[in-house]
């Protein structure tokens, strides 16, 4: 069967290396849709790939009319997907200030996340991947216990998407951190796209057990990307993308265990949620 798969914030680091990474283990007739905001980005990674899997769309999560028709789009030419990997994120600048940051990071990386569930999990062919790309930032063990009920083990994705935006609200109004919230706005992002996963699967783990997809969170170590170098001033340690993206793909194209499902994983091992 042809393999159909979606790689968004795909023109550049990590999800260039994804999409390139699925374009070289390609067979002949599968295809791998490098998507991104830019239509000229998007083009020159493509380009920069040369592989005939390759095909382009623009796409930006954060609209979810634009992910949804993708998806539509998707499912009328190919009936559906195999492999998603939710790769696209916003930036955090060193020196802005949270509350000039934090709304389009919670656009792009948290009801991004969640558009792209909404749409992409009914299209997930049985055997499937679909993976968020998150951190080991996004354990409840980053929060104040206080903070936990918050993402509560039966929380929906509606549920979880009204907390992130109830959080961002705080930040905008400079109450945040009187409520517990951490200063550093990527720590709660990155709980909220954990949590927005794992209220997917909650309601999908039967039925994907008996198929053998696979819906997960990733954390792919620190990488040496154009958006991590203003944050760390030695990245001796980081991985290329090239070096992270090997086992995203190996977990996305089989090397999976019953355990990673629903889960924060990283280099195949669980990160412990609580």
């Amino acid at each position: 069967m042809t393999r159909i798969s979606v790689v968004t914030g795909a023109n550049q680091g990590l999800g260039f290396a994804l999409a390139e990474g699925l374009a070289h283990r390609a067979a002949p007739t599968d295809v791998v849709y490098l998507t991104g905001r830019d239509a000229g980005r998007v083009a020159d990674a493509a380009a920069a790939i040369g592989h005939d899997a390759i095909r382009t769309a623009v796409l930006d999560v954060s609209d979810a009319r634009a992910v949804t028709a993708f998806a539509d789009e998707l499912r009328e030419r190919h009936g559906g997907v195999d492999v998603v990997l939710s790769n696209a994120a916003a930036r955090l600048t060193p020196g802005a200030s949270w509350g000039e940051q934090v709304g389009p990071f919670v656009d792009t990386n948290n009801l991004g996340t969640s558009h792209i569930l909404r749409a992409f999990t009914p299209l997930l062919r049985p055997g499937g991947a679909l993976l968020v790309v998150a951190s080991s930032f996004g354990t409840l063990r980053q929060l104040p216990r206080p903070l936990h009920e918050h993402f509560a083990p039966d929380a929906s994705l509606d549920d979880v998407d009204a907390t992130m935006l109830a959080w961002r609200d705080a930040v905008l109004d400079g109450t945040a951190a009187a409520r517990g919230w951490p200063d550093w706005i990527n720590i709660p992002s990155k709980v909220g796209q954990v949590a927005a996963v794992r209220a997917v699967a909650a309601r999908r783990r039967e039925a994907d057990a008996a198929t053998g997809t696979l819906i997960a969170a990733v954390c792919p170590g620190l990488v040496d990307t154009d958006a991590s170098r203003p944050w760390f001033s030695d990245m001796s340690g980081a991985a290329s993308p090239a070096e992270a993206a090997k086992p995203l793909l190996d977990l996305a194209l089989g090397a999976r265990r019953p355990e990673h499902y629903g889960e924060l994983v990283q280099f195949g091992r669980v990160l412990r949620w609580s």
